[in-house]
């Protein structure tokens, strides 16, 4: 019986940065596709950043096609005019992938660093080693594109149970 491989995109939202990783997962085999960042100059004025994140994640939903998508969820941090920028760079994060007509699951940070390395408050260098372990073939500069690797890989390990759960809502 051949098994059927499923591509999810992770996507980590920064208004900045806004990091994206393509894996395929095949039963409990996951394949590094691609990785890399969409950015937008903060020069420039919050609605076109908006319009710079989104294009730039259209243009890689487009390249390589996932069917599921996963979005780590806002961090809260002291400074609320800059939360509310994250959240607004987040919406768009969701709405390109929704839009494109792929469920998008979401992921507390600390999930996602529990998915990785086993804690809920790992390092970003612990995070990072885990990635290129689970996904040896990856290449990936920076940050943002290995967050992303990590929120896909994440999704990959709860899809199954997040399925239960929307058939049991979803009648």
């Amino acid at each position: 019986m051949m098994q059927t491989s499923t591509r999810i995109i992770g996507i980590d939202p920064g208004l900045r940065r806004t990091g994206w990783g393509v894996i395929d997962v095949s039963g409990n085999r996951l394949a590094f596709v691609a990785c890399g960042t969409v950015t937008s100059d903060g020069d420039d004025d919050l609605a076109k950043r908006l319009v710079d994140l989104h294009d730039g994640l259209m243009a890689v939903i487009e390249g390589y096609h996932p069917d599921e998508a996963a979005v780590e969820e806002t961090f809260v941090n002291v400074n609320p005019t800059a939360t509310l920028k994250l959240g607004q760079a987040r919406g768009v994060a969701m709405l390109v992938p929704a839009r494109a007509g792929l469920q998008v699951a979401e992921y507390a940070p600390n999930a996602v660093k529990k998915a990785i390395v086993g804690a809920g408050h790992a390092e970003k260098g612990q995070i990072h080693h885990m990635v290129k372990v689970l996904l040896p073939k990856a290449t990936f500069q920076g940050n943002d594109a290995a967050d992303a690797l990590a929120i896909a890989i994440c999704h990959a390990h709860h899809r199954e149970s997040a399925e239960a759960r929307l058939k049991r809502v979803v009648p």
